[in-house]
């Protein structure tokens, strides 16, 4: 059996390192190193880049379905549910918090996706089955995947650098998205 917290300790370690020094700053002796553990103990819990690199995608995609299960379970039951839930969680977080949701979240993203795309297969799934529920949500067509989208616009802006809404403009985007909810019942 593996120590699970060594497992996270090195798994937050090559999080880190890929958010202050990029996908490059990714290695295995660095991992180690900023996890506190020898080469050869991160190598028993994780044989290699590619294998550490899909713990932390298998490990990015469970946050997100157990996040976005427990924004449903939050919300009240009837059309729509899915859809308010990912308006919560897109937008209804504190700023400081869902930039530090982004940040950890793009630098997997981005790691991941520079090594081998492949390896974002468990978030893809993960996506797929949001857009299903968005799908069987009770919406007009596009209403939901409208909102879906718009979330997924503002976390790629947040990650590319290539916008950061202020909170009144979050304020105003979340109202528009509230008012095409409410005109879909």
């Amino acid at each position: 059996m593996t120590d699970p917290t060594t497992q996270t300790r090195i798994l937050d370690a090559a999080e880190a390192l890929v958010r202050t020094r990029g996908v490059g700053g990714l290695t295995l002796d660095a991992a180690a190193q900023a996890a506190g553990v020898s080469k050869g103990g991160l190598l028993y819990h994780f044989a290699s880049k590619e294998a550490l690199l899909d713990a932390l995608l298998k490990r990015l995609a469970a946050f997100i379905a157990e996040d976005f299960a427990a924004g449903i379970a939050a919300e009240a039951e009837g059309p729509g549910r899915v859809a308010r839930a990912m308006l919560t969680w897109s937008l209804g977080l504190p700023r400081d918090e869902t930039n530090e949701r982004c940040d950890r979240s793009a630098a997997v993203f981005l790691a991941a996706f520079h090594h081998d795309p492949a390896l974002l297969d468990p978030v893809r799934t993960q996506f797929a089955r949001m857009r299903e529920a968005v799908a069987q949500d009770g919406l007009p067509a596009g209403h939901g995947m409208a909102i879906m989208a718009a979330g997924d616009g503002l976390f790629m802006a947040r990650i590319f650098g290539l916008y950061t809404l202020e909170q009144h403009e979050r304020q105003a985007v979340h109202a528009a998205l509230t008012t095409l909810l409410g005109a879909a019942r």
